[in-house]
């Protein structure tokens, strides 16, 4: 089985480190992972997004025409992705940003109160990994994969600061 994800919001919302660490996240679940990342020269605060492949078998493509999965950081990503998605997707909407509901009733839809969760735990910049927690409970990568994988996308980080992304990612993982 082969997942094409999709993560888009506005840069400066972790996106591209989500993406990475979801890469690595299936990796560790013994899985083959592309990782590619896009961004508007904005930077902070431009559009940004990423494409991640998982499959059993090697990845011909990282690009996607037609995710089965997205997370939608913000209302303008969900708008683009929302007619883009192919029926049946996983869309994971982060109902802290985006109040309109998706229109499609042919889409796997989680409206998850990221943001808000990610600022009740101390720090809003774990929006991204509340998020991926949420994806973990839809069975694309495990939750103990995700939380292995933390270490190896922030090898600097105090023990204190990944705890604090394991509990944000178990949060998303409960949310659902």
């Amino acid at each position: 089985m082969e997942s094409k994800i999709i993560l888009a919001g506005f840069g400066g919302q972790g996106i591209l480190v989500a993406g990475r660490l979801l890469a690595i996240a299936a990796i560790k679940d013994k899985k083959e992972a592309t990782h590619y990342p896009s961004y508007g020269a904005e930077m902070r605060g431009g559009t940004c997004n990423c494409s991640i492949v998982i499959s059993e078998k090697i990845i011909a493509s990282p690009v996607i025409g037609t995710p089965g999965v997205v997370l939608a950081f913000n209302k303008p990503s969900k708008d683009k992705y929302e007619p883009l998605a192919e029926k049946g997707a996983i869309f994971i909407v982060n109902s802290s940003l985006v109040e309109e509901k998706i229109k499609r009733d042919n889409l796997n839809v989680e409206y998850v109160d990221a943001t808000n969760i990610a600022i009740k735990l101390g720090n809003v910049k774990m929006t991204n990994m509340v998020m991926l927690g949420t994806l973990a409970k839809k069975g694309v990568v495990s939750l103990d994969s995700l939380k292995l994988a933390l270490k190896e996308v922030f090898p600097n980080f105090k023990e204190e600061l990944l705890d604090s992304n394991r509990k944000a990612i178990k949060a998303g993982y409960d949310a659902v």
